[in-house]
């Protein structure tokens, strides 16, 4: 199975999952996996948008991560030819409920934008690990196709500073806001979780999701110099078990932390500015 059709069958289920039936283990609330955000403030610097390569073609066939959705997606499919160019084809833009006909009006956004998503948490990350976040077809909600103008409306704003302007998307992008943070590790800023508990008020089944699998995450060398003075120190890629930053988790007997085989012990700020904690 391509990565289009494997994400159609994702998004299908999603669909079905946001619709009258939501029973089964395949779906669960938002606000269950809200809780379970770390809240953090966010790091306003270092940020590029080269640091995240994106339009991959990771499976080699000849279509990149941005027509991959497009293909995915498509309500009516367009026509594929050499190149993978598409022609044809209708989609349905979900922030403005708009059905679309020009793949060309059409942008894919990340869910959680990239700046959105080096602020918490991903400055943290190996490159590989960005790269695979910005292309990220493996979870149906990462990844969305809708029109240009009001992808950058959004620009790299939070549900805090921006909704979509079809009301009746609204609960789908909050939980889906949600599950991608949450899939990827992401932390969220005390607003941030202020006006998700808020977008999930009344929402019933729309605040439901396709459960996200954990995404494996890898950490590596800092990108500025002057965050290298902030970050956990390594020995042979495993965390320095007298890192005082860790010293409460070594004290409850868990550990060691190796990156990449460990993906679960990630690094977070402890939300008031005067260190990093460990966390599970």
């Amino acid at each position: 199975m391509t990565r289009g059709a494997l994400r159609l069958v994702l998004l299908a289920a999603a669909l079905l999952a946001l619709g009258a039936s939501t029973a089964g283990a395949a779906t669960v609330k938002a606000s269950a996996l809200l809780p379970q955000l770390t809240v953090s403030a966010p790091k306003l610097t270092g940020y590029s948008r080269e640091l995240f390569r994106h339009w991959s073609d990771a499976d080699g066939d000849g279509c990149d991560t941005r027509r991959e959705v497009l293909l995915g997606e498509a309500r009516v499919q367009p026509t594929l030819l050499a190149g993978c160019q598409l022609v044809g084809g209708r989609w349905w833009s979900a922030y403005d409920s708009l059905f679309i006909t020009d793949a060309g009006a059409l942008d894919v956004d990340h869910f959680v934008p990239l700046s959105e998503a080096w602020q918490s948490g991903a400055w943290r990350w190996s490159a590989a690990t960005r790269e695979r976040f910005a292309n990220d077809l493996d979870y149906a909600p990462s990844l969305i196709a809708v029109t240009a103008s009001t992808n950058r409306q959004k620009s790299d704003h939070d549900p805090a500073e921006w909704l979509p302007a079809f009301s009746g998307y609204r609960c789908t992008y909050v939980a889906s806001w949600i599950a991608v943070k949450w899939r990827w590790r992401l932390a969220i800023d005390a607003t941030e979780r202020a006006a998700l508990r808020l977008g999930l008020v009344g929402c019933g089944t729309a605040g439901r999701v396709v459960k996200p699998p954990r995404a494996a995450i890898a950490l590596g060398a800092p990108v500025a110099a002057n965050d290298a003075a902030a970050g956990a120190t390594t020995t042979g890629g495993t965390l320095d078990a007298r890192h005082p930053y860790c010293s409460h988790a070594i004290a409850a007997g868990l550990g060691p932390y190796t990156q990449g085989v460990d993906p679960e012990y990630e690094w977070y700020r402890d939300g008031d500015g005067d260190g990093v904690v460990c966390e599970r």
